[in-house]
């Protein structure tokens, strides 16, 4: 440690990026920290994701965000946060993980990581929430058939796949591997297909299950999960399908175990949102901030790339004001 940073960000999404980029701006001493690819959680996204947002709502550092549709692709975003990355020649250690965040008597937070230590004088969680998922926690989920992510449709090609799951995601996945040839059934937590499903995609997928095409179990959970069926707790009672793939489109959690460290309090509803002040984004403990997704807990559709784009300056301000006095 033989410098004391007066910022090190831990994520580097985009995000994390964008509080690079504000850190740039101030001259203020910073480093970015990322365990994986840089902007790793949109790395993990399918391969054919289409987002939500439009591309100017994604833009950063007055770089322009350009798409050839009016919504880009998980491809485009990939391309245009690698630019922001180098055209700010944002400051970026990858494939490093943080394991450890203390501070110490004095004040100075200390860091260690799976490749080195450091110090410095402000922490910002920049974690999002995609790299642990919700897991099911039923008998069977660690089987290899079983995953919480997904890619492309191709390996389901005559396959019986349940998708577990009413979100978007969910929804994506079931039409996509339905498309390619797929024999989709779905179990549904509630009556129905999410309410906040994309518009121009929810009639798609209601039709699907309509015809007949899509099988889907309502009000249902899953009870066990075996080599080659799938037990599921419906109204009716139990229910037991074929199944050669489970793809579990459940959702994913905060990374609490790096808030905890750290003295993060969480609220003790079902949120369990972290502690921290919106007008600077600051938790209960001086010096830590939150940025992005992991504000909400496990609310993770309160905050988006587009609307937490401000947290950057928000932090930087509140530290430069710190400074000052």
């Amino acid at each position: 440690m033989k410098e004391i940073l007066d910022v090190l960000i831990v994520g580097g999404g985009p995000i994390g990026l964008a509080c690079g980029i504000a850190c740039e701006k101030a001259n203020i001493n910073y480093l970015i920290v990322e365990k994986g690819v840089l902007t790793n959680s949109l790395f993990n996204y399918p391969l054919n994701m289409t987002f939500f947002s439009t591309s100017e709502k994604l833009e950063m550092g007055e770089i322009p965000f350009m798409s050839v549709s009016h919504k880009p692709t998980r491809t485009e975003a990939l391309e245009y946060y690698r630019r922001v990355f180098q055209k700010w020649k944002l400051k970026v250690h990858l494939y490093e993980e943080v394991n450890i965040l203390n501070k110490t008597s004095s004040g100075i937070f200390e860091v260690i990581t799976n490749k080195g230590k450091y110090a410095a004088h402000n922490i910002v969680m920049a974690t999002g929430f995609y790299d642990l998922p919700n897991l099911m926690n039923v008998p069977g989920e660690d089987l290899p058939k079983v995953s919480h992510y997904y890619k492309e449709p191709w390996p389901y090609i005559g396959q019986e796949v349940l998708v577990v799951g009413g979100a978007n995601s969910a929804v994506d996945v079931a039409l996509e591997v339905w498309r390619k040839g797929g024999h989709v059934t779905m179990a549904l937590k509630g009556d129905g297909i999410d309410a906040n499903v994309k518009y121009w995609v929810k009639p798609d997928i209601e039709n699907r299950i309509k015809e007949g095409s899509i099988k889907a179990y309502t009000n249902s959970l899953v009870k066990e999960i075996r080599e080659k069926e799938v037990v599921l707790d419906t109204p009716e009672g139990e229910v037991t399908i074929p199944n050669d793939f489970v793809l579990a489109m459940t959702g994913y959690v905060p990374n609490f175990a790096l808030l905890d460290q750290l003295g993060v309090e969480l609220s003790l509803d079902e949120k369990r949102q972290p502690c921290y002040d919106p007008n600077n984004q600051e938790s209960n403990i001086p010096g830590v901030y939150l940025a992005g997704v992991v504000c909400g807990g496990l609310n993770t559709r309160e905050f988006f790339i587009e609307n937490s784009i401000v947290h950057a300056q928000q932090i930087v301000n509140h530290i430069k004001e710190k400074v000052s006095r």
